[in-house]
């Protein structure tokens, strides 16, 4: 029984805690939808049952109760399930997965901020999980301002924006390291609206899709 077959795409969004990440995957899963594209919309840590069990233990409770390295390991058991469950099915189906967040957060959290792990957060990735996005967003703005935005969300899931404003500076300047290193990112101002924020998104997820 033959039907028409759409290319699958990874995109991600990633930048530190307060930076929109949430609210503009969100908004590009709506427009492409819009648009005819079968999408699934997930996050990280998270997106799989399993991973989501995992995320209640990493989020919940005080900054040091893990270990860097028992960390490392719970995020990456999480992104296996994650990708195992829904991410790879997903785009073997021709799907455009939209992750709010994905290995480039654990690569600046744990490779920067919890000692220097970062060479074994790229050998567990590479040994584990082996997937890299096709298009990945960071929303860049100024962390006083997202720093300020994350601590007046409600509920317990306050696992790093309690870190600080001094971490989430230091986070700042390591996503942009990453995206200056790797030609599937590409940096937006997050300072702008979020209207404003949305249409420079959009319009260039649109024209990645349509070159694929």
């Amino acid at each position: 029984m033959g039907t028409a077959r759409r290319y699958g795409a990874f995109l991600t969004f990633e930048g530190i805690d307060g930076s929109g990440k949430s609210t503009q995957s969100r908004r590009l899963a709506e427009v492409l939808r819009q648009d005819g594209h079968d999408v699934v919309l997930t996050r990280e840590p998270g997106g799989s049952p399993g991973a989501e069990e995992i995320r209640s233990l990493l989020l919940h409770g005080a900054p040091d109760r893990w270990s860097a390295e028992t960390e490392l390991l719970m995020f990456t058991a999480a992104r296996r399930d994650h990708v195992e469950r829904t991410i790879q099915p997903a785009l073997d189906a021709g799907k455009v997965v939209i992750c709010d967040r994905f290995v480039d957060s654990t690569r600046a959290y744990q490779g920067i901020t919890r000692g220097d792990l970062r060479a074994k957060v790229d050998t567990l990735h590479a040994l584990m999980i082996g997937l890299e996005p096709d298009l990945t967003f960071l929303i860049d703005m100024n962390p006083g301002v997202a720093h300020a935005r994350a601590t007046k969300r409600v509920g317990a899931e306050a696992r790093f924006e309690n870190f600080g404003i001094e971490l989430h500076a230091t986070l700042r300047a390591g996503f942009l390291n990453l995206a200056h290193r790797s030609r599937r990112f590409r940096v937006i101002d997050g300072n702008k609206s979020e209207d404003e924020v949305s249409g420079n998104i959009v319009g260039i997820a649109r024209k990645f899709l349509k070159e694929s």
